[in-house]
């Protein structure tokens, strides 16, 4: 059998808090942020709407988009990887984290939707943008032609 191995996450949800832009001793920009995801829950009169809090860190241009475009409140959608690492406090506990090391990041909120920010038209990417006007179609006068 041969050795199969995936490691990929997608994850939509809100910004628990601003992200902030942070820099490695390298230069290299960082961001670690929580993204909050409702649960699914059973459809009973006594249930209650929950939600997960999941660690999410970016690297680079993704950090650097993040910190510029989204604020506490905005959805967002992630792709990327679940990593672990394990390391010693200064007391010598063994800790234990657990965080998706995001690969990419997506609009999800409309601009009239997003939490208000340093986020304008001239520095907006271009998918981040609605079209100016719609596609221009020729109307068929007549049906009959139509092979179905």
């Amino acid at each position: 059998m041969a050795n199969f191995n995936l490691n990929k996450v997608v994850l939509g949800g809100r910004l628990t808090d601003n992200p902030e832009l942070k820099q490695t001793s390298q230069g290299t920009s960082v961001t670690t942020f929580t993204i909050a995801v409702n649960r699914r829950y059973a459809k009973t009169s006594d249930a209650q709407p929950s939600a997960d809090f999941i660690s999410c860190v970016a690297w680079r241009q993704s950090a650097e988009f993040i910190c510029k475009y989204f604020r506490k409140g905005s959805s967002i959608c992630v792709t990327g990887s679940i990593q672990t690492r394990t390391w010693s406090d200064q007391n010598g506990q063994k800790r234990y984290a657990t965080e998706v090391v995001v690969d990419e990041s997506y609009f999800v909120d409309s601009k009239s939707d997003a939490p208000r920010g340093d986020y304008s038209q001239s520095q907006a990417p271009a998918y981040a943008t609605e079209p100016t006007e719609a596609p221009k179609f020729e109307e068929l006068s007549n049906d009959d032609d139509l092979p179905f």
